[in-house]
């Protein structure tokens, strides 16, 4: 039913209220329907309030009182229900009871390849809010973009975004994040960077793992530069890890450079291990920053000589 025909009206319709707030409710019967205040309950979340809660403020008005109100079950709201004596529904409103959202941090960004950008944050130190809370981030260049909204989010988890293409090089870019819900909008701090300063690759392909000649403590392992990034002025560091086929427990071996090959020694004759290699692309264009670690390559196994 809608309009004059509703056969009540709950007030206020759908509050938002900060967490341990009170809230005076109140259900009016319309004249068009024959119910008295004394015919009248309420219920929250499908839970019968106590008659010590109402008020009766008229022959066909019933109040209830809400103190220290806890934050809402569901992002959707409370639901807070007037009904008639048989159980019958009334009026319903919903209270979103809940706290302004905190100011996002810790954003962080890496560009695989060069051909796009995705960026990650934390909600801030407590994060719950109660209410749904919306993130946007936006972004721009330094001195002369205009602010651009983000529209691929949850790619890499619940607080990412990621910008697939139309990205400037040589030229930083503004980041920040927006926090907005029912009760206010909070905003991080500007993080500024350059594409070329945050790119990770491909993990390298081609990776063969073969035995060196009869030597049964060493394997020989090769690997290409990740083909992505063969047009542009980089350099590369890699790394290896490798364990035995019995064992969860990794060992890395650091000390690779950027050369795209790496005798292991030491190992257990006899023994399938297994090996993945990664790549640290770093000095792109002349870039000072680190670069940041691809993730690792599938693993690929290879068998020492028996004693």
């Amino acid at each position: 039913l809608s309009g004059s025909a509703d056969p009540a009206v709950i007030s206020p319709q759908d509050p938002t209220l900060l967490i341990g707030s009170s809230l005076v409710a109140t259900c009016t019967v319309s004249p068009d329907f024959p119910l008295k205040a004394e015919d009248l309950y309420w219920t929250l979340n499908g839970r019968r309030l106590p008659k010590t809660s109402y008020t009766t403020l008229g022959p066909s008005t019933l109040s209830v009182a809400l103190a220290h109100l806890n934050g809402s079950r569901q992002q959707s709201g409370d639901n807070l229900v007037c009904h008639s004596r048989d159980g019958g529904i009334l009026a319903g409103s919903c209270l979103y009871v809940g706290l302004p959202p905190e100011k996002p941090v810790n954003i962080t960004c890496w560009s695989k390849n060069m051909k796009d950008l995705t960026c990650k944050w934390a909600p801030g130190t407590e994060g719950e809010t109660f209410l749904h809370t919306n993130y946007t981030l936006k972004y721009k260049l330094r001195w002369y973009g205009r602010d651009n909204t983000c529209q691929e989010y949850h790619t890499a988890g619940p607080y990412s975004c990621h910008i697939p293409k139309d990205l400037a090089l040589f030229t930083p870019y503004e980041i920040w994040v927006e926090a907005s819900n029912r009760l206010g909008v909070a905003v991080s701090d500007v993080v500024m960077l350059d594409i070329l300063d945050v790119v990770t690759t491909d993990p390298p392909p081609d990776v063969h793992v073969s035995r060196v000649g009869d030597l049964e403590d060493q394997l020989s392992v090769r690997w290409s530069s990740p083909p992505a990034l063969k047009d542009f002025l980089f350099q590369a560091k890699y790394q290896i890890q490798y364990r035995v086929e019995d064992s969860s427990e990794w060992k890395v071996v650091d000390d690779v450079g950027n050369q795209t090959s790496c005798r292991l020694a030491g190992l257990r004759p006899g023994t399938v291990y297994f090996v993945q290699v990664r790549c640290n692309p770093f000095g792109i264009y002349g870039s000072k920053k680190a670069g940041i670690w691809s993730d690792w390559s599938n693993p690929t196994a290879a068998s020492t000589p028996r004693s």
